[in-house]
C-alpha cells in the first residue's frame, strides 16, 4: 500500500472526528453533514438531503464493516482498513462523492465554482492553501469552474490506495 493513501486517510479520519474524541462516531457524521450543508445555502433541498443521506450511509457502512469490537466507535486502526479493502466501501464513497460534488453546483449547470468548492472544503476542515491547490490541480476553466464529475472522481481517487500523484494529494501536507 502506498504511504500517500495512508496519509490521505489519516487526514480524513482527523477531519471526520468532528468532536475531537480520537474516534469516529455517528454524531461526528451528523455534525460534519450539518457543517457542510450550512456552507452551501444556495443548494436545493434535494442536494442537501442527498448529502445528509450519504454521510449517514458512510457511517453505517464504516460501522458495519470496521467496528471490530462493536463499541459504536471506530479507532484510526479500525478506519485504516477502509484503505486496505476499498472494495468494501466503493458504494458508500461513490454516493458520498456524487452528493458532495452535486452540493457544490447549486445552480445545476454541471460546474462548480471556486467559491462554492472552497466553502464546502473549508466546512469539512481542509486547510485553505491546500483547498486552492486542489482546485487548481483539477484544471479549472477560464471562468474558474470545474465539472461536477471531475470533483466526484477526485473524491473517489482520494480513497484509492493504489493511486499516487493524484490531485487529492494536495490536501495532505
Amino acid at each position: 500500500m502506498q504511504q500517500a493513501a495512508i496519509d490521505r486517510v489519516r487526514l480524513v479520519f482527523t477531519l471526520l472526528d468532528a468532536n475531537g474524541t480520537g474516534y469516529l462516531e455517528a454524531g461526528d457524521f451528523e455534525l460534519m453533514a450539518k457543517r457542510v450543508i450550512t456552507a452551501s445555502p444556495d443548494s436545493g433541498d434535494d442536494a442537501k438531503a442527498a448529502l445528509l443521506a450519504a454521510f449517514g450511509r458512510y457511517w453505517t457502512t464504516l460501522s458495519a464493516e470496521l467496528d471490530a469490537n462493536r463499541d459504536g466507535r471506530i479507532s484510526f486502526d479500525e478506519y485504516v482498513a477502509c484503505v486496505l479493502s476499498p472494495e468494501r466501501f466503493d458504494e458508500a464513497i461513490g454516493e458520498f462523492a456524487e452528493a458532495l460534488a452535486a452540493l457544490g453546483d447549486p445552480d445545476g449547470d454541471g460546474l462548480i465554482g471556486r467559491r462554492d468548492f472552497a466553502a464546502l472544503m473549508t466546512a469539512i476542515g481542509f486547510a485553505p492553501g491546500n483547498i486552492e491547490a486542489l482546485f487548481d490541480a483539477f484544471g479549472p476553466s477560464a471562468a474558474d469552474q470545474i465539472p461536477v464529475p471531475v470533483w466526484a472522481t477526485g473524491i473517489k481517487d482520494y480513497y484509492s490506495p493504489e493511486k499516487t500523484g493524484i490531485p487529492g494529494d494536495h490536501l495532505v501536507g
